[in-house]
C-alpha cells in the first residue's frame, strides 16, 4: 500500500509540475517572439526571430490538457483515500450511529460500483480504440494512450472506495482532511495562552 500511495502522489505531483513548466515555456516563447517582432529594428532582432521561429511549441497546449486530465483522474482517487472530496453530510450526521454506518457504507459501495462500471466501460473503449489508427492532432500519439487514464484512474478510485469502506467497517473511522492544517507548519504550544474569545 505504501508503494501504491507514493506512486499515486508522485504521479500527480509530476504531472502538475510538468504541465506548469510546459505552459511557462510556451507562453514565454510566444511573448518573446512577439516582443522581437515589435522591435525588429534592433540589432540582432532578425537572428533572434529566426531562432525563435524555428522552435515549434504548437503541441504544448494539447500536452497540458492531457496531463491535467490524467492528473484529475488520479487526483480523484487520491481524494477518496485522503477524504478531501466535498460531501453534504448534514442528514447523515443526524442519523443514529447504527443507521449512519449503514448509510455511509452504502454510499461508499455505490461509489465503488459506479467507478468500477466507468473503469470497465473505459477499458472496453480503450481496447476498441487500440485497433484503430486514430492519433492526437498535434502530438500524433495513438489516441488510446490518452484515453488510458479513464480505466486506470477509475479502477484506482474504485479500489480506494473499497479500501475506505473496509477500513470504516472495521474501525468506524473515515479518512478526514483538516482544511486548517498546512503541511510543514506546526503550531507551537509554547507560544503562550490564546487570547480570551479567540479559538
Amino acid at each position: 500500500m505504501r508503494i501504491l500511495d507514493r506512486l499515486e502522489e508522485t504521479l500527480i505531483a509530476t504531472l502538475i509540475a510538468a504541465a506548469t513548466l510546459v505552459i511557462f515555456v510556451a507562453v514565454a516563447h510566444r511573448y518573446t517572439t512577439d516582443f522581437v517582432v515589435a522591435h525588429r529594428t534592433w540589432p540582432g532582432a532578425m537572428a533572434t526571430y529566426r531562432f525563435l521561429s524555428g522552435i515549434h511549441l504548437s503541441w504544448a497546449q494539447e500536452l497540458c490538457i492531457y496531463m491535467f486530465v490524467w492528473m484529475a483522474k488520479f487526483g480523484a482517487a487520491y481524494g477518496v483515500r485522503t477524504g478531501i472530496h466535498v460531501g453534504v453530510d448534514v442528514l447523515v450526521l443526524a442519523l443514529k450511529p447504527e443507521r449512519r454506518k449503514m448509510v455511509l457504507l452504502f454510499g461508499l459501495l455505490c461509489g465503488a460500483l459506479f467507478t468500477g462500471i466507468i473503469g470497465t466501460m473505459g477499458a472496453k473503449f480503450v481496447i476498441g480504440l487500440s485497433y484503430t489508427d486514430q492519433s492526437t492532432p498535434d502530438l500524433e500519439w495513438p489516441s488510446w494512450v490518452v484515453y488510458l487514464c479513464i480505466p486506470l484512474g477509475s479502477y484506482l478510485m474504485c479500489f480506494r472506495f473499497l479500501q475506505v469502506a473496509w477500513h470504516y467497517w472495521k474501525t468506524g473511522e473515515l479518512p478526514h482532511h483538516d482544511h486548517t492544517q498546512v503541511e510543514g507548519i506546526e503550531v507551537d504550544d509554547a507560544i503562550g495562552p490564546t487570547p480570551e474569545g479567540v479559538r
